[in-house]
This record gives C-alpha cells, structure tokens and sequence, in this order.
C-alpha cells in the first residue's frame, strides 16, 4: 500500500459544519419566516350595521350561488355571521338550498318555479 496517500489531517465536527454553512449561505441577513412582514389582516366586521344589513337583504337573493364564505368576502362579515345570514335568508324565503353539507352548504337564488 504504498500508492496510496495517508490522511494526516482530519478537520474537527465544528470546522467541518463552519466551512458547510459557509459554502451553502451568502453573507447578509438571514432570510427566515420570523423576519418576513405579516400580510394585511382582514378588518371584517362581526355584527350587523344598518347599511350591511340592508345591502345583504338587497343584494345577496340577487347572487346565483350563495354561500356563507362568498357573503363573508363580498359583505366583509365574518364567518360566523355570514352562516347566520345565510339562515335567516332561507327563513325569510329569499333563497332555496342546492347542497346542505356539514362544511359548506350552497344556496342560490329563490326563483318562481
């Protein structure tokens, strides 16, 4: 075995992980989720004014497919008092149901027929 060369040197754990961090990461600042800027809450509101209420009683029987999560983004209401309106529309008469299930329910406009 004379060919071949002996190690004489073996780098320490630490120096090796310092030179693998050094050739994976660029200098600067690092670019983790804690450092990213937070996307704009939404600002929905969680009870009724007057003029949601009459604009939830003027446009949504007009809707083709209602449900709770598309009177939530329209109306800027929250979840659960966009389920709410949902009821008392169908209470009303102002709209039928298409599909009633546990996690989305579809409704769409009451028509004559």
């Amino acid at each position: 075995m004379q060919g071949v060369p002996r190690i004489t040197h073996r780098p320490t754990l630490q120096q090796n992980r310092a030179s693998q961090y050094a050739l994976q990461q660029p200098p600067g600042p690092l670019a983790c989720p804690v450092n990213k800027p937070q996307e704009d809450k939404l600002n929905n509101a969680v009870l009724f004014d007057k003029q949601t209420y009459e604009k939830l009683l003027a446009e949504a029987p007009k809707y083709k497919m209602i449900t709770p999560s598309i009177l939530a983004d329209r109306l800027r209401i929250n979840g659960s008092l966009a389920r709410a309106a949902v009821v008392e529309l169908e209470e009303k008469g102002l709209i039928r149901p298409l599909v009633k299930h546990a996690s989305q329910s579809v409704y769409t406009r009451a028509t004559g027929a």
